[in-house]
């Protein structure tokens, strides 16, 4: 099924084509006014050079204007092969269609809204024949089985039309027209982008970037700058001093040799003054039965150190390098890398 693109703004089909696969634009005077655009041939000519396939409007009064236009607008430098004249259903239409087929122009008779009037159009030898669905659903009428019949006529006559799905408002009727067959389909920039979204895609990508990163970053490319660390000889004040300045919830206690002995946390703080009051500031970190904390070095991998805060049920590990104590990761920080 060749998906075109149904658009008139300029960046906005750059950027679609940039895709690679798009077959063709389409394109109307209502869209060129709706975006400013007075020099509608100027237009046309750039389109022609940004796209595989332009399809353009050629309007007339009747069939030997519409052939003049078509003509003229192939004048500006146009190729015969890359480009389809859009022409809206009428007996002039039709005319017009055979005559310019004949001389091996490309044509889309739209604006379809009845079988009857996508049969004249076939048998006109047009090239595309367009259906509106989204204007015709408006009316209340059942546009997808007209699509349906037509695709039916196509298919069962051996036309060599091609029954292009047009007037798109949403992601469900590129699935409709890919349910009931047709040839080809006109989208607008808006829905095209929703094609390849969803919300559990979303989730089950976002697991794999997240697994990867774990198996993949180091401790040390995500471990905080600022090393949370104190003596054994600080006090509680100290090390709350040290948590605040550097937005932690705990700090390394390290003997003479920058070796890790204990942890502190904004938790034992808590605790400490709900036991022994505020008093219990000014005592040392020497003075408490600090545990000694557990720790990770610096080069392991950020999934060796998930499994040990998921298995220690704990927030923070004191970062180390040759034994000696370098930083701090927070289990917020691998949260925080992965949002």
């Amino acid at each position: 099924m060749e998906l075109y693109l149904d658009s008139a703004d300029i960046n906005e089909i750059k950027h679609a084509f940039k895709l690679g696969f798009l077959s063709g634009l389409t394109t109307t005077p209502t869209f060129m006014h709706r975006h400013g655009i007075t020099d509608i041939d100027g237009t046309i000519v750039e389109l022609s050079k940004i796209v595989p396939v332009l399809q353009i409007e050629a309007l007339g009064e009747t069939a030997e204007e519409i052939v003049a236009e078509a003509k003229r607008q192939e004048k500006l430098g146009l190729d015969r092969e890359t480009t389809v004249y859009k022409i809206p259903i009428s007996m002039e239409g039709v005319k017009a269609c055979k005559e310019l087929t004949d001389q091996g122009f490309k044509v889309n008779i739209h604006l379809v809204y009845t079988l009857q009037q996508a049969y004249m159009a076939m048998q006109a030898g047009a090239t595309y024949v367009c259906p509106l669905v989204g204007r015709l659903q408006d009316q209340g009428t059942d546009a997808l089985s007209l699509v349906e019949q037509c695709v039916d006529a196509v298919n069962y006559y051996g036309y060599n039309t091609k029954i292009m799905f047009s007037s798109v408002r949403h992601v469900e009727h590129v699935r409709n027209a890919i349910n009931v067959g047709v040839h080809t389909i006109t989208v607008p920039w808006k829905v095209m982008k929703q094609l390849t979204e969803n919300h559990f895609t979303e989730i089950g990508t976002r697991q794999f970037f997240e697994h990867t990163r774990l198996m993949t970053v180091r401790v040390k490319d995500i471990m905080n700058d600022h090393n949370p660390m104190v003596e054994e000889g600080a006090s509680v004040t100290d090390c709350t001093v040290k948590m605040t300045s550097g937005g932690f919830g705990a700090v390394s206690v390290v003997n003479d040799k920058q070796e890790a002995i204990g942890i502190f946390t904004d938790g034992d703080l808590r605790r400490l003054i709900e036991t022994e009051g505020a008093s219990a500031v000014n005592k040392r970190m020497n003075e408490l039965n600090l545990s000694k904390p557990l720790s990770i070095d610096a080069d392991s991998l950020l999934i060796d150190a998930q499994s040990i805060f998921t298995d220690k049920k704990i927030d923070e590990l004191v970062v180390t390098k040759n034994d000696k104590v370098v930083g701090m990761l927070d289990v917020q920080d691998i949260v925080k890398m992965n949002s």
